[in-house]
Parts: C-alpha cells; sequence; structure tokens
C-alpha cells in the first residue's frame, strides 16, 4: 500500500505575465536533481503569434531552480522554436545528465495545423543546464515523449520513447519503446531510425493500455531501484471520447537488466482532484513528466496540471516499489489459511448465505455478528465466538437479532430481499451500539440502530436489544452506517453514505426522531482510479498513534482514526482502502492510493455476487488487526495486516 501526497507548496511554477514567453501557462516539468538542489525544465507556453498562430500560443522550453526543491527562481528561456521542424513549437521537455552532458528531448512542431506529420521528437544537448547549443530532429516518424535512462545498461545508452502518439489510419495506437546505441551519436542518424522503426515490435516494451480506448504516454526518465527500473508514466482512459477522457498517472517496474521485461505495474496512483489540476487552460490534468529521488526515501513525481501549471507530488519510494514487487503479497492483508470461517449451513436461518460480519472483541473472546439469510432471502444476524480470531469455537444455532420492526419486515415478494442487514457494532462505554441496514423489500434500505449493555450481551440475553430506529432520512437510499467508537462533546458520530460516498453527520441521542440531516462529506470517490465509482465505510474506525505502535483506548493519547472502507470500480469491483483520519474523525489526512484488499481467491470472486470483498468488523490485538469480511456475498473470511505498518504508510 502506498499513499500519494501533494505538495502544500503547489502550484510549484505558474505563468508570469511579465515574461511573454511564458505569459499563458507553465506546465510538464522535468526535474534533474543536484548536489546543488533541484533544476527543473518546463513547457512555457506565450501568447499567440498574430502572423504565426492567431490562435494558438508558442510553446518553448524553460528553466528554473530551487534549493529547496520548492522555492524556484532565476527562470529563463533556454529552448525557442527556431529550425524548420520546431518552428511552431517546442514540447514538453524530458532532461537528463548523462555522462557530464545534459540531453533535452522534446516534442518538435513542425506545422500548422498540428497533426501526425508534423509531431516529432527532437534533442537539443549542452554542456550546461542553461546553455543548450547543439539541436537535432531525432524521429522522422510520430513521435513524443522520449527519454534517457541515466545510466548506461549492459553497456548500451538507452532511449525509451513513445512513438505514433497520435491517431492515423495507419498507425492507430500509441506504442512504448526502447531505443539502444553505443555512443549517442547514431541516435542522431536518420537511418538508424528508419531501421529501428521497420522493426518497432521488435523494441516496445509490453503493452501497458488495457482496452483500445486508452493512452499511454512516457512520463519521466527511468529510475533505477534495487527492484528494476521504475517508470512513471501517463495513463489516459477514454482518450478518443473527449468528453469522458480521465488522465491519470501511474507507474511501472522493468527488469534493471532488460528494461523491455515488464516485472509489474500499478493502476492509476493519482487523477486531478485539486482546483489547479481540475481549472486551467485545459480542463482536467494530471500529466507527469518528471521524477526524481527526494529526502527521506521519497520519490517525488513532478507533473503538469490543468496544462497551465507545475505540479509535484510525493511518494515513499520504500511503499511503492514494495507494491510493485511480484514475490510479495499482492496487497497488505494477508488471509486465513482456514478461510472462510463460515459459510451457509442447514436448512434454517443461515442456509443461503453467511456474509458482510462485525466484530468486538469481549473478555478474550473475539464475537462475530453476521449478515444470515435464509431461503426466502430473510437476512438476521447469527453470531460465532472466537478465542484467537480466526477459528471459530461456537456458532449460535439461532440468530441474536432478527427484524421485528416494521420497516425491516418483509412488505415486498415473499423471497425477496429484506431484513437486517450489514450489521456494524462498537462499544461506548458499558454499552455496544449495533447500526445496520433495515430493509422491508420496498422501500428504500434505512440505516438503523440498536442498543445492548455489555453485561447482557455477554449473558445473551437477546431479547434486551433496544427497541430500533431509523437514523437516515425518509425516503433516501442511505447504508452502510458506522458509529465512532466514542463521542464527540457528548455527541455520536455517525459515518453513512450518501449515494457514492461516505458522510458523517453528530447526533445528540442515538433514540427516536434523531436522524442525519446532513452530509459532512468525509471521502468522494476518486474518478478513473480503483474507487472510481463508489465508497463506504467498511468497519467502525479505529483509534491510533500516528506511529503506529500503541492503540489508545483510554481516550487520552490518540492522534487520528484508521478508517477501512469498500471502494467499487466502474467494473464493480469491490475492494478495500485505508484512510488516516484526524482527531475530529471528520478530516482525512491521508489515502492509499491502491487497495489494500481486493478478491482473489474463488470463494472471493464466485457467489451470489461476483468479485466482492465487504468488511464490517474489525479488532485489533498487539499489532495485528483482523478484518472479517463478506466474499462474493456467501461466505465470511478474515484477513490479517500489521496495525503499524498500516499506519507507516498513511503517516
Amino acid at each position: 500500500m502506498f499513499v500519494i501526497r501533494r505538495s502544500s507548496h503547489n502550484p510549484i511554477i505558474a505563468p508570469q505575465r511579465e515574461r511573454p514567453w511564458e505569459a499563458m501557462a507553465t506546465f510538464n516539468p522535468s526535474a534533474v536533481r543536484t548536489p546543488e538542489g533541484v533544476r527543473v525544465f518546463y513547457r512555457a507556453l506565450g501568447d499567440p503569434d498574430a502572423l504565426q498562430t492567431p490562435m494558438q500560443g508558442i510553446s518553448s522550453i524553460g528553466t528554473a531552480f530551487a534549493e529547496d526543491g520548492i522555492h524556484f527562481h532565476s527562470r529563463e528561456q533556454v529552448i525557442a522554436p527556431e529550425a524548420p521542424w520546431d518552428i511552431f513549437g517546442c514540447e514538453d521537455p524530458r532532461v537528463t545528465l548523462f555522462e557530464g552532458r545534459w540531453y533535452c528531448f522534446y516534442t518538435a512542431l513542425g506545422g500548422y495545423p498540428f497533426n501526425a506529420d508534423n509531431i516529432k521528437v527532437a534533442l537539443a544537448i549542452g554542456d550546461a543546464p542553461d546553455a543548450f547549443h547543439e539541436r537535432h530532429l531525432i524521429t522522422p516518424f510520430n513521435a513524443k515523449a522520449a527519454t534517457l535512462f541515466p545510466e548506461r545498461v549492459n553497456g548500451d545508452i538507452v532511449m525509451l520513447l513513445t512513438a505514433h502518439t497520435d491517431w492515423t489510419a495507419e498507425n492507430p495506437r500509441p506504442t512504448i519503446a526502447l531505443a539502444r546505441a553505443k555512443n549517442m551519436e547514431e541516435f542522431l542518424k536518420p537511418e538508424y531510425w528508419l531501421k529501428w522503426h521497420t522493426n518497432l515490435a521488435d523494441h516496445a516494451i509490453p503493452e501497458l493500455r488495457r482496452t483500445d480506448r486508452d493512452h499511454i504516454e512516457v512520463g519521466a526518465a527511468p529510475l533505477l531501484t534495487d527492484q528494476g527500473w521504475l517508470l512513471v508514466y501517463s495513463y489516459i482512459q477514454n482518450y478518443y471520447d473527449g468528453n469522458n477522457r480521465i488522465f491519470s498517472v501511474e507507474a511501472a517496474l522493468l527488469d534493471a537488466q532488460d528494461p523491455q521485461i515488464l516485472i509489474s505495474r500499478t493502476e492509476s496512483m493519482f487523477v486531478p482532484q485539486e482546483f489547479y489540476e481540475e481549472y486551467g487552460l485545459v480542463q482536467d490534468i494530471v500529466f507527469p513528466t518528471g521524477a526524481t529521488l527526494g529526502d527521506n526515501g521519497k520519490l517525488d513525481i513532478w507533473y503538469g496540471a490543468a496544462d497551465t501549471v507545475c505540479a509535484k507530488a510525493s511518494v515513499k519510494l520504500h511503499d511503492l516499489v514494495r507494491s510493485l514487487d511480484p514475490d510479495r503479497p499482492a496487497r497488505t492483508f494477508i488471509r486465513s489459511l482456514q478461510n472462510p470461517i463460515l459459510s451457509p449451513q442447514g436448512e434454517g436461518f443461515e442456509s443461503r448465505d453467511v456474509f458482510n460480519a462485525a466484530a468486538i472483541d469481549l473478555d478474550g473472546s473475539v464475537y462475530i455478528l453476521y449478515r444470515a439469510m435464509d431461503s426466502n432471502n430473510t437476512s438476521t444476524i447469527g453470531l460465532a465466538i472466537s478465542k484467537d480470531g480466526i477459528t471459530i469455537d461456537e456458532r449460535l444455532p439461532e440468530p441474536i437479532y432478527a427484524p421485528r420492526a416494521d420497516f425491516e419486515m418483509k412488505r415486498g415478494s415473499p423471497t425477496g430481499n429484506s431484513g437486517c442487514e450489514d450489521p456494524r457494532i462498537v462499544r461506548i462505554g458499558d454499552m455496544l451500539h449495533m447500526t445496520y441496514t433495515a430493509y422491508d423489500g420496498v422501500h428504500s434500505p434505512a440505516g438503523a440502530v440498536t442498543s445492548l449493555s455489555v453485561d447482557d450481551f455477554l449473558a445473551r440475553r437477546w431479547d434486551k436489544w433496544s427497541p430500533p430506529f431509523i437514523l437516515t432520512p425518509e425516503q433516501v437510499d442511505d447504508k452502510d452506517l458506522a458509529l465512532l467508537p466514542e463521542t464527540v462533546g457528548g455527541n455520536y458520530l455517525l459515518y453513512h453514505r450518501i449515494n457514492n460516498r461516505i458522510c458523517a453527520d453528530l447526533l445528540p441521542a442515538l433514540t427516536a426522531g434523531k436522524r442525519v440531516s446532513r452530509c459532512i462529506e468525509i471521502m468522494a470517490p476518486r474518478k478513473g482510479m480503483w474507487d472510481g465509482a463508489k465508497v463506504g465505510i467498511a468497519a467502525p474506525p479505529i483509534k491510533v498513534s500516528l506511529d503506529g505502535s500503541t492503540l489508545h483506548r483510554d481516550g487520552n493519547a490518540a492522534v487520528g482514526w484508521l478508517m477501512i472502507y469498500h471502494g467499487v470500480s466502474r467494473h464493480a469491483t469491490y475492494r478495500l482502502g485505508a484512510a488516516l483520519l484526524d482527531a475530529s474523525g471528520t478530516s482525512v489526512l491521508a489515502r492509499t492510493a491502491d487497495p489494500i484488499f481486493e478478491p482473489v481467491e474463488p470463494y472471493e470472486s464466485e457467489g451470489e455476487v461476483q468479485n466482492v470483498v465487504f468488511a464490517c468488523g474489525s479488532v485489533v490485538r498487539d499489532d495485528t488487526l483482523f478484518l472479517y469480511y463478506g466474499a462474493a456475498d456467501k461466505v465470511i473470511g478474515v484477513a490479517t495486516a500489521s496495525l503499524k505498518h498500516l499506519i507507516d504508510a498513511l503517516s
């Protein structure tokens, strides 16, 4: 698992009207870290040329320097259009300091209007970052985003570029490919590229696009890690549909000795979310063009935002590379070898399905409260007990909670879904509060709550459950209810889901007539990412210290709350992520860019609903977090993770 954090100083570089050559936009930065600081090269867009391009500003390449990698100064134009093949613009530099010289590959625009015939790769070479005295056209064919590996690979100088970025019937798809040479002069010869292009498929890395509707482009110069070459690149979903394009940033790991071998890759790591990414000359763009190793083991990703400004985001390199390591578990949680720990049984209340379990640790035992469904699709709450959190020592023969209020009694089809669904339970003082989804089969599902004292629960006095009350608004599909496990200023903080996002509200009491009336937005889907369609809370939040070493139950030293949540992709796959909330439980401090758990096993992929892991409960013992989840809406599994590892990644 890993977290992407945008710099609080974003935008790093913005256009300045007093400099005509960069008056409209400064974006798509390439960064080189030196002992003195960070040198950035960026695309600068000037005002339109009234004679050449009256409707289009001319691009050139600027540079700036910052000792701290944040506060850039000494901005100047270093590459401007001058040759026939770049006279209409020099765009999107990728700069590498290689064997003592500065190599700046850029997109050269040799005609207007722009098309595949006049968009090619050019190279400027200099002995200093502000003095490029040599310039060459590199590709005789349509290409963009060329970059140079920062060191030789098996004695070869290696380039990476995207051929055929602009669609034509003859070349309808972009191809990321490698070019190798023993000396730089070979890359300057047209005959080299004619031969190379004839055999393009032999030089291509494995296809990174998931569908032919998508687009890819080389982002930053690859960085060598202990596990291989790390490549950050642009991934654009639905590229050929201008109304539904989604720009995102991804990463891939290439073999250290043969970069043509793809070891693994991420999904979309981040998408436009901040105002400077959503609004500008072109809305909703994040476009990576640089990557450097920063302080404290962080990878800095440099990117253009909304084709207007330069920005920076960072990720812990160890976490990112670990997520790309195929020899490690695919995700953060490890499944129990005993999974599924609960399955349907008998002919009674749990004969069809058992899933979506809450959990509470009391007197040395884990009590697992799960949704049980009978042959008529009526849901009740069953109970299983485990001393070690995994092995089931006892399973009660009857439900501990069943529909009893009008709003959860079956009103529709005799075999339609109804009842008490998806419980979540918390202890506040000496009381246990169980929230759940109440459904009568006709009206919108509603969020309800019932309570029972700890003493009555342990004594199994199930008739002492308090009358259930609806907490959600009338005629609103509001599900996934969970309480913060302590009061806030004497009020209960209730999480719930409105439409596709997690909301919260404060309630003075959990009684009749007290309903949520607002959505304090906690978390929304991230369009184009693994949780892009819908998010909802999983288990109730866990009180933690930021160093992950101590779970504070006394309320005296908590720094934040760990929230596990479920996310739904556009392909309807349910996966789990994690977020760190502040002490109030209402502000997200960090959120995983990748899922921490996903359907992999057959019992998670095949059942009532395919490809679902859906957690409602967790307990913590020492450093081990036990997560209880429904698999494919059919059975129940448990998975474990290090609490410290989770908090370390989120901190």
